[in-house]
This record gives C-alpha cells, structure tokens and sequence, in this order.
C-alpha cells in the first residue's frame, strides 16, 4: 500500500506497520521509518538504527545496504505528504485547519477543548501536538487519525507562499480559520499583503461544501471572503456585520491569574463566556474558536465548559508570582509585531506599575528595524514605566521609547538587572521570539523567587 500511495518501489519483503516516525530516538517496534532530509541532517543515516530499533521498514531515497524492508522514492517529505493525504480519505469526519500569523496554537486549542467536551472524551477529537503545523508535523498528525475520532483539528503553519496550499492538500480540510495576519515571516513573504494572501490558501482549498470561518474584524476579510467562493462564509469579530459579536468584555486579574469574560451573540441567542486569559486578542481568539465549533455541531454548555476549562500554555500570558509581591507574565512563546502590540495592550490595562521586557522579533527581514521603533513607541503610549530589550534587533525599540528604556546584548547583563528587581504592585511582562530563549529569563526569575522563600 505505501510502496503506490507515495509512487516508490518495494525492496524486500512487504509488511505491515501500525504508525510512522521520522526521528529514530522516538522510534518504537512496528513503526515505518521515513528518512527525511534536512539543510543539517540526512536521515539516511540512522536506518541502520531504525533496523535496530525494530522498524517495520524504512522509506528512503536511495537505498540502504541493510535487510530492513524499504520504499524507495525520489523525496522523502514529498512521500510523507502523500501517505497522509491517501490516509486522510480514509475518514468522514469534520477536518478543521486552523492558521493565522498570531494567536492559531491558541485557537486549535480552543477549538479542540470544545470538541472534546462535546463528543464527551479526550480521545474523540484529534488536535495537533504543541505547533507540529509544518509539511512534517501536520502529515504525522494526519497520520494518527483512528476510526476512533470524530473529528480533527489540524494547525497550519507558513514561512513562504504555496505553505497553506500544499498543507491543505494535504489534510483536505472541510472547516478553515484564519485568525489574522500581518507582519510575520516577512523575509519569506516580503510583504504582508503576500501573508495574507498565503492564509488564504486555507479558504481556496475548500470546496463548495466546506466552510470558511473569517475574522470580520482584519483589514483583509474582504480578500478571504472572495477566496472561500464558494465555500459557506461564517464570520466573526468585534464588528457589528460579523456572525458572531462579542460585547460586554470584562477583564479581571488577581493573585491568581486572569479572567476574560464577554457575551457571544448570535442570531437571536446569547451567551456568557468565562475564560483564564486575558486580552481582547483572546476575545477574538475564542470567537473563533466558538465559531467553527458551532458549525461542526456543539452546544452552547459544551462551547462553554470546554473554554472555562481550558488551560493558559505556558509562554502564553501566563501569570506568575515574582518577589515581594510582583507579577511576572510569561508571553515568551513566540512574538512578531501583532503578538507584541497585543501584550503591550494587556499591560495597559492592568492597574499599577508596567515593565516590558522585549527580546528579538526574528525574520522581519527589511522591516526588522521600523517594526522594532514601532514597538518602542507603543510601549510608550500604553504607559509603561521601563522598556528592556535584548538583541541587536530589539534595541532599536528603545530609541523610540525614550526615557527608561535600555538595551542590553547580553541575557546575564539583564537578569543582573531584572533580579534585584522588588517591588509590591509591579508587572514585569517578558516576551521575545522562540530563537530568543526568552523563556530562561522567566525561569531564572522563578528561581530567584523561590530561593527567598516565594513560592511562584
């Protein structure tokens, strides 16, 4: 069967496996080893070590000298993608993708909460892994489909055009939602009209029958809308014209974390929503969420409970107790020019004293300066005290702040700083992209914590 659906030719004996693997050191009895290749790796390598491991045969590009049974093919991600997309026809069920420059991760998560609480077990609604959204990631996620799953909740990621086109084709999924766009990956797409264009890939790949769940409020609704034809258009936003409108929106924070509250309207109903985040970005987060989940089948008890029980990632907004009394929010997931503005948009408003610490945002190619002045400034009119950043690239957002603002190249040099640091009242929020390690901050801050005796 994989020897036609991936066009390879069979080099030994044919036998059966039950899932895959592309890493040896996660490799169990059983499973077919693909070797991948990689600017860095080529796994060709190792299947001599996938033999050892008990591999039921390997997928390659040329073959191996060993006795394990392989496919020969002439690219082995191409061949991946191909198994997966042959295995995806095998199911009936709600295939729902999710992309978006920001906020996607959350959003998948959102969505997969809900359906599981929907169809009533953690093991009904397949969701991918942390943000495995890539031509590798997503083909092993579709891979893991069972007859047991009533439905699959597939994350989309992008770095250039065509991305979202060959992952849809893929997953062939019959719900999409993008949560935005905007300056992300801009030296791979150069313009963020060219991002919004390949996270319309996701509403072009579904046919008449699929439905198209766009956010009302981004300045490029119009262009998806015109993509999704013509496919089922359901919208939702702060906007008034959307589907689905949310209004009375209601942050609090306590010692304990953050609670975001709002009304979703929609036609004639009505209902309240609870959930432990914080910002109006998590508010058009969940109507998203709460969007696609409506179409797919699920009550408004189950929408509700699955997003009240949903739990804050960490490197997400989440909040952590600091010495003497300060907060610090951990947003060190990931961060580009949208993600910055909204976290600098939860510290405005929250009561007291705000500092930011603002590492790298990476691959913003030719912009990389003007966006980082850009975050200087927000951070100003938002009212923060202090802006520290770290990196060549973030330094330029100290220029633009101004007073109480240092740039530092060493992490060392800003944990000195950050770890006397402490006073009653203060949120430190620390954020940077994934290359940044930003992460290590938050941690060493937490230790520093709790070697005084806090506990964070």
């Amino acid at each position: 069967m994989v020897a036609r659906s991936v066009n390879g030719t069979l080099i030994g004996a044919d036998r059966c496996f039950d899932s895959v693997s592309t890493d040896t050191r996660q490799l169990q009895s059983g499973q077919l080893f693909f070797a991948l290749r990689g600017e860095r790796f080529d796994a060709r390598e190792f299947v001599a070590e996938a033999e050892r491991r008990g591999a039921a045969g390997a997928v390659v590009e040329a073959r191996q000298a060993v006795d394990l049974p392989q496919v020969e093919v002439e690219d082995t991600r191409i061949a991946l993608g191909g198994l997966a997309r042959n295995w995806r026809q095998q199911f009936e069920i709600p295939v729902i993708a999710v992309t978006g420059s920001t906020g996607k991760t959350t959003v998948k998560e959102m969505i997969a909460a809900i359906l599981r609480v929907h169809f009533s077990g953690v093991d009904k609604a397949l969701a991918t892994v942390g943000n495995l959204n890539n031509e590798i990631g997503l083909p092993l996620t579709v891979l893991c489909l069972r007859d047991s799953h009533a439905a699959a909740v597939l994350e989309m990621g992008a770095s250039r055009r065509n991305d979202i086109a060959t992952l849809a084709a893929i997953a062939k999924p019959t719900i999409g939602v993008v949560t935005n766009a905007g300056a992300a990956h801009l030296e791979g797409f150069g313009s963020e009209q060219a991002v919004a264009e390949t996270k319309g890939e996701l509403f072009a790949s579904l046919d008449a029958a699929g439905i198209a769940v766009i956010n009302r409020d981004d300045r490029f609704f119009e262009l998806w809308r015109r993509l999704a034809e013509p496919a089922q258009v359901i919208s939702f936003g702060l906007n008034e014209a959307a589907d689905l409108v949310a209004e009375k929106i209601e942050e609090t924070v306590s010692g304990a974390g953050f609670e975001l509250s709002f009304d979703v309207r929609e036609a004639n109903d009505r209902i309240r929503i609870k959930l432990p985040m914080v910002g109006r970005h998590n508010v058009l987060n969940a109507l998203g969420a709460i969007a696609v989940t409506r179409v797919a089948g699920a009550t408004w008890d189950s929408i509700g409970a699955g997003l009240a029980a949903i739990e804050n990632v960490a490197g997400r907004l989440r909040i952590i107790a600091g010495r003497g009394g300060m907060r610090i929010i951990d947003d060190t997931y990931n961060a580009n020019p949208l993600s910055v503005a909204a976290a600098i948009a939860v510290l405005a408003g929250l009561d007291g004293r705000s500092w930011l610490v603002l590492g790298d945002m990476a691959e913003l190619g030719t912009r990389s300066q003007e966006l980082h002045a850009e975050a200087g400034r927000q951070a100003k009119r938002a009212g923060v005290e202090r802006l520290y950043t770290l990196g060549k690239h973030a330094r330029a957002a100290v220029g633009t702040f101004g007073e109480g603002g240092q740039a530092f190249a060493e992490e060392g040099e800003l944990l000195a700083v950050l770890g006397e640091v402490v006073e009653q009242g203060l949120t430190v929020l620390i954020k940077g992209s994934r290359c940044m390690q930003m992460e290590k901050l938050v941690q060493a801050l937490v230790d520093a914590a709790e070697s005084r005796g806090v506990r964070a």
